[in-house]
């Protein structure tokens, strides 16, 4: 006997351990059946469950449990990452409280500290995935510095470098002072700051009293700039370029370039190039080859070793003492003591305020500094090309569409990727040095240690790298490491390359490209023949999530109040393709209500029998309501799994909602009342039959979306064995007799009465007051329909009486069309009717005068340039529903306008 409610915090918890102790989730290499494969986007190891997570997991989930009822051998891989910087930092976190540090236990004991917090507290995502209903394959479970993994790091960077695709150079990259290594675009953040712009006056040498003026908002990276750019076109400077400036401070002499870089409608039209720390300026250095030396070091201190030698004196515009007292100054300070000198000289034109985009460390916040150093690198140029092609083949397709276009710009203009961190924790580069600086790549120790006796013709020490690999290296061999490569396991050759992967736009080129890369450069094929973007999770009201805005949603809080399907559910239902989630507490909390309603209807077929019909045969179905019933889903298992198909989340989630809520339980259930009623007679056990069938095909349905409630009535039902629903197979249509011709008999009498009832709404007829239902120029068969179904239009439309009106409309009808006949409800006295017209039209004005606001501010183009999208969006949404609310209420106020 099924309780009064559903209890989530008591059913999930049962029913995921029984699925996960019964081998639910596990993939079957030996399986005659068809693979399916999906690779989970592992979680970083420190991670706790974020509405992120919830949204792409929810996804994932959702596909892989339809394509397991649909007979195929999913894999769903689980897994987590190492996560380089953000690990290193909670473990020196813990260090830094203790009194100790990483320097002070020395790399080794450092990284049995990280293992140890790994062992002990490492898990917490897996457990919280599996509160979210993931029915991921946990045996499986891999880590991207478990050993295998990092055997396949290792032979891939082996492997590479020997191509020469991996490379040691000196390039710029994103510094972090604070932690002190390079870091990923994806781990930098821009920020907007109110800051300065400082327009610099450089002498022009020898012309004396001639001065170039450049823009900067960074006057302490001055002491390394080594030229001045103009545009080639700028006539104000054509004359200047060739000729040579005087550095201030510095003395030295800079030369005047044309660089297409400069933007003469910026600034002065005038840049200081800066190649050590600007990424631009890097560009225009390398083609004029210019001078690059660093005038900051790894904490972002003035530092002079690479510029001591140009230190020259020049009256009133260097003094190279003053330069030597900047020597070991944070930058912040460096800038000050620089302004204020280069305004006693004479050589600060003007500062202006000036607000920019400061890049910053996701990761504790440090103000990024452009770098040259040594770095390791990959050519991710050539090893883009064949994943531009297979793409644009169609070997592997995006969904949606468009996100192919994000792809190609950044995969055809890819620089080299920095694939070297100075980190502890992470893949060591298996590369060691020789007194010499001579670098032998090799699969370990032993191996350089071959290659160094063959090139010195004796044993010499070798010292490996002290860094580590971007997690992205490691994360780009997830498709093919995960499941056993380099050894050609039984699972490499059956499950890769994966059916789909899901992820964010925001990790297309971060995780996607170097996964198509690494994919096709090693596997010689795709790792995916489909990747499924989603949008971003955000408010209710449109905003990104964020600490600062105090919006952030927490879905473990969710799945407490509401339980996992209520989120699960509003998840599905808001995903549409290529859109972001709006999503918020409130939305949760009704879709709880699509559960208890689901719940309900299933008690109410509990009380009057209903259990499942070994042998049911919906061909022996003689009634129109069960005929209808069973036709609808059908209906509804075909538009769920086009939907599915299509990665349509919320038409999936929709076409299961509208059956099982609008036409099972408020319609089907209503209509069965009095037939169940009955008895033990043959209409109320076809009724019987019927709904367990329909039950049955509801619960099988929504269970990838909804899965703990679903498995929890199936069992109760009998349906099958406990925690079996998992497995039960994907309904399919069913065959039944004269659908045609029931569809349209039920059609009509729910229309009917959906009719009679938004005219009551719309005139304010209380629902205590019953309302003749007349029917004009009906024909004969429709009068027939309507006698049949005499009782429940008149319990379901309120009807006081039904029949064929004939002659002339009585006084203060209403009036609606249903094919053929007009529909004819008299409100004389039933309601005030002049009082009515008043009410609409009031409300008629009301709406049309929101409209007009909203579409003039809509047409106000400074207004659709300058707010935010989500903004924009919002007041759209406003527009339509107003104008909705107009149309709908002249409707209403012309049902009675002729009265």
């Amino acid at each position: 006997m099924l309780s009064k409610t559903f209890t989530p915090a008591e059913a999930e918890k049962r029913l995921y351990e029984g699925w996960e102790g019964a081998g639910a989730f596990a993939a079957d290499p030996q399986s005659n059946a068809r693979p399916f494969t999906i690779m989970i986007p592992p979680p970083n190891v420190t991670g706790s469950l974020h509405m992120g997570h919830a949204l792409t997991f929810t996804i994932q989930d959702t596909l892989i449990r339809w394509r397991r009822m649909q007979g195929r051998d999913a894999l769903w891989q689980p897994g987590t990452d190492h996560a380089g910087i953000a690990t290193q930092m909670v473990v020196e976190r813990l260090l830094d409280g203790e009194g100790t540090s990483r320097q002070a236990l020395g790399r080794e004991k450092f990284l049995d500290r990280v293992w140890a917090w790994k062992a002990e507290s490492g898990g917490s995502i897996t457990t919280q995935l599996r509160r979210l209903g993931a029915s991921l394959d946990w045996p499986r479970e891999r880590f991207t510095m478990d050993e295998g993994l990092s055997r396949a790091v290792r032979q891939v960077f082996v492997r590479l470098y020997r191509e020469g695709l991996i490379y040691r150079d000196r390039r710029l990259v994103n510094w972090d002072p604070e932690f002190q290594s390079a870091i990923s675009d994806l781990e930098v953040e821009s920020q907007e700051v109110k800051g300065h712009l400082w327009h610099l006056r450089y002498p022009i040498d020898g012309a004396p009293d001639r001065f170039i003026t450049v823009a900067t908002t960074r006057p302490e990276t001055m002491l390394g700039d080594t030229g001045v750019a103009v545009h080639p076109t700028d006539a104000r400077y054509r004359d200047l370029v060739g000729r040579h400036a005087i550095l201030p401070l510095v003395g030295r002499r800079i030369p005047i370039v044309a660089d297409e870089y400069s933007d003469p409608e910026k600034g002065t039209g005038a840049v200081k190039i800066t190649p050590a720390h600007d990424f631009n300026d890097f560009g225009v250095g390398q083609r004029h080859d210019l001078a690059m030396p660093t005038v900051l070091d790894l904490r972002a201190r003035v530092t002079l070793e690479e510029i001591a030698a140009d230190l020259t004196p020049v009256p009133g515009v260097a003094d190279p003492d003053f330069v030597h007292a900047l020597a070991g100054k944070d930058r912040a300070e460096a800038r000050k003591l620089i302004v204020a000198e280069l305004e006693r000289l004479g050589l600060l034109e003007k500062v202006e305020p000036h607000t920019h985009a400061v890049p910053h460390a996701d990761r504790g916040g440090a103000v990024i500094e452009p770098r040259l150093t040594t770095q390791w690198f990959c050519d991710a140029a050539t090893l883009a090309k064949p994943a531009i092609a297979a793409v644009e083949s169609g070997r592997t397709q995006f969904v949606p569409k468009q996100w192919e276009n994000t792809f190609f710009a950044w995969m055809r203009d890819i620089q080299p990727w920095c694939i070297s961190r100075q980190l502890w924790w992470g893949h060591r580069i298996p590369a060691w040095y020789a007194p010499d600086g001579s670098v032998f790549v090799a699969h370990d120790e032993a191996e350089a240690q071959a290659q160094a006796r063959e090139t010195f013709g004796r044993d010499v020490e070798l010292t490996q790298d002290d860094d580590v690999l971007d997690t992205w290296f490691s994360s780009g061999l997830w498709p093919f490491s995960t499941l056993g490569w380099p050894e050609q396991t039984p699972e490499l050759a059956r499950y890769y390359p994966g059916d789909v992967l899901v992820t964010g736009f925001d990790i297309i080129f971060f995780w996607v490209a170097r996964m198509m890369m690494l994919g096709i450069h090693v596997m010689e094929d795709v790792p995916f023949h489909t990747v499924y973007i989603h949008g971003l999770v955000r408010d209710e009201r449109g905003q990104k999530m964020s600490k600062s805005k105090g919006n952030v949603i927490d879905p473990l809080a969710l799945i407490d109040e509401f339980g996992a399907d209520a989120l699960r559910f509003s998840i599905c239902a808001l995903t549409g393709p290529g859109r972001d989630v709006k999503l918020g507490r409130a939305r949760v909390e009704s879709d709880r209500s699509f559960v208890t309603k689901l719940w309900n209807a299933a008690r109410f077929c509990e009380m009057n029998g209903v259990r499942p019909v070994a042998g049911f045969d919906p061909v022996s179905l003689r009634l129109p309501l069960t005929r209808w019933i069973v036709d609808a889903a059908n209906a509804a298992v075909a538009d769920a799994t086009a939907a599915l198909e299509a990665y349509r989340l919320n038409d999936y989630a929709q076409a299961g909602y509208r059956f099982t809520w609008n036409l099972f339980c408020d319609w089907f259930v209503e209509f069965a009342k009095p037939v169940l009623a009955e008895g033990d007679t043959a209409d109320a056990n076809e009724v019987r039959a019927a709904a367990a069938h329909v039950l049955g095909t509801i619960l099988r349905l929504l269970h990838p979306v909804m899965p703990f409630v679903t498995e929890e009535l199936w069992d109760q039902f009998g349906y099958g064995e406990a925690c079996s629903l998992i497995h039960a197979p994907w309904p399919e249509a069913v065959p039944v007799p004269d659908a045609e011709a029931a569809r349209a008999e039920l059609d009509w009498v729910v229309r009917l009465i959906g009719e009679v009832r938004t005219v009551r709404s719309e005139m304010g007829v209380p629902p205590s007051v019953k309302l003749p239902v007349w029917l004009k120029d009906a024909a004969p068969a429709t009068l027939a329909r309507a006698e049949r179904w005499r009782e429940a239009i008149g319990r379901l439309a309120r009807a006081a009486d039904l029949g064929a009106l004939e002659g002339a409309l009585p006084k203060g009808a209403a009036q609606s069309v249903l094919d053929e006949a007009t529909v004819v409800l008299p409100l004389e006295g039933a309601i005030d009717l002049a009082a009515e017209r008043a009410r609409l039209e009031k409300e008629i004005a009301k709406a049309a005068d929101e409209a007009g606001k909203v579409e003039r501010k809509l047409a106000n183009p400074d207004f659709v340039t300058r707010a935010k999208p989500e903004v924009v969006e919002e007041n759209r949404e406003r527009l339509t529903a107003a104008r909705d609310q107009v149309a709908r209420l002249q409707a209403a106020l012309g049902r009675i306008a002729g009265s």
